[in-house]
């Protein structure tokens, strides 16, 4: 007898839809209020750009430390818990910014920050797929495009505190009480039970021993790395935009100030529309097909910007890397989640794990490349990310839909 879970009702499966959604939401909200007023952290504490520089890079590094932690933290508490509890923890950490008095604070609270942020993202994104296996179509990519729109909301609403000169420990305080009341209201429409209850069964091994141990992560061994180097390719397109795309137009096409920031506002604005409108997309053409055409899209998008540098063919190029990388993440995210043998949200974790190691490792990279060539000869490595990509993507299976079982 199946010890599964029933499938929730229709409206149950909506409410639980828009609390993931709020989840994504609030996860960015949380930090993107903070980037328009680190100039006053970093004037408050007397801070070099290079201690702040510091300060912040301990964020990726808490995520890399605690982010393999998720995993065994869901399938104690259950996904929709730890995204809720770690949401509410978040913005109270991100308020701590605001009160502390020195370096080595500033440096433990982003440290913190990090490793929330991590353990946040792998639960969510893990409800997000429980919710999608029970709609049986995708519903993944909408939930980063809506990350992307919490990310824009946070800025604009940092940035009129800001503006307004709002007090930023009540400003950080008040994002973290409203929307920690939201996250923890929310919360009651999550789904309840294990999260692999809604999955298809499995059928037993012809050797009980090899579900345990390390049988089933030697066989998952090369899938994961191949979907690990596929994800490092999709953060190699987004870094580009978010840390090299004004720096290039500015300094070797000459462009003004403003001018310059179009650049990552092309690539992000891009990656926003596709992934709002990317599930329709999957769901007609198959999550394969979409990647490796993305990859494609972006290897010729920025082919054509570094090979015909100008302000608008660069503007382009960015646009079509972003488009092209939309839906790439959420098909890796899926296809770990799905990896046969682990144990639930194990696969997931470790490929969260392994893409924030590729968000570590790429601004140094290609600053290193710029400094030993130029940075338009740097940026090729969004044009290789975007061919690895077209050849990687056959590693995801077509469809977000499992196929039924044989009766």
């Amino acid at each position: 007898m199946s010890t599964a879970s029933p499938a929730p009702t229709t409206t149950r499966l909506k409410n639980a839809r828009v609390a993931v959604g709020s989840c994504f939401f609030i996860n960015a909200v949380f930090y993107a209020n903070l980037v328009p007023r680190l100039p006053e952290v970093k004037a408050d504490l007397g801070l070099s750009n290079s201690s702040l520089g510091a300060a912040l890079a301990a964020m990726p590094l808490g995520a890399i430390v605690a982010g393999l932690s998720s995993a065994a933290l869901m399938r104690r508490f259950g996904s929709g818990r730890v995204a809720t509890v770690g949401l509410v923890l978040l913005g109270v950490v991100v308020w701590t910014v605001s009160v502390v008095p020195n370096w080595p604070a500033l440096a433990a609270a982003m440290l913190f920050a990090g490793a929330l942020d991590a353990i946040v993202d792998v639960a969510q994104n893990a409800h997000g797929l429980r919710v999608q296996r029970l709609y049986r179509r995708s519903i993944l990519n909408a939930f980063h495009g809506v990350w992307s729109i919490g990310a824009v909301a946070g800025g604009l609403l940092g940035s009129v505190a800001a503006g307004l000169e709002v007090p930023l420990a009540l400003h950080l305080g008040a994002v973290a009480v409203v929307f920690g009341v939201v996250a923890l209201g929310g919360s009651r429409a999550l789904l309840t039970g294990p999260d692999d209850a809604d999955r298809e069964p499995v059928p037993e091994p012809a050797h009980r021993g090899a579900t345990r141990g390390v049988g089933p992560w030697r066989a998952a061994a090369l899938p994961l790395v191949m979907l690990g180097v596929l994800a490092a390719c999709g953060a190699f397109v987004e870094d580009a935009g978010a840390s090299w795309s004004a720096l290039y137009l500015r300094t070797e096409l000459t462009a003004g100030a403003a001018m310059a920031g179009l650049g990552f506002v092309a690539l992000q604005s891009a990656m926003t529309v596709g992934r709002l409108t990317g599930d329709r997309v999957v769901d007609r053409f198959g999550q394969r097909r979409v990647v490796q055409v993305g990859g494609a899209l972006t290897a010729v998008g920025m082919g054509q910007a570094l090979a015909f540098p100008s302000i608008p063919t660069t503007l382009l190029g960015f646009a079509l890397a972003g488009l092209g990388v939309a839906t790439l993440i959420p098909a890796v995210y899926h296809a770990a989640d799905e990896l046969p043998g682990l144990a639930s949200g194990s696969g997931l974790t470790v490929i969260n794990w392994l893409l924030r190691i590729g968000f570590l490792l790429s601004p140094p990279l290609i600053g290193v490349l710029a400094d030993a060539t130029s940075l338009r000869v740097a940026l090729l490595t969004v044009v290789l990310a975007g061919l690895g990509a077209l050849l990687l993507g056959r590693v995801l299976p077509t469809s977000v839909v499992a196929p039924a079982p044989a009766v």
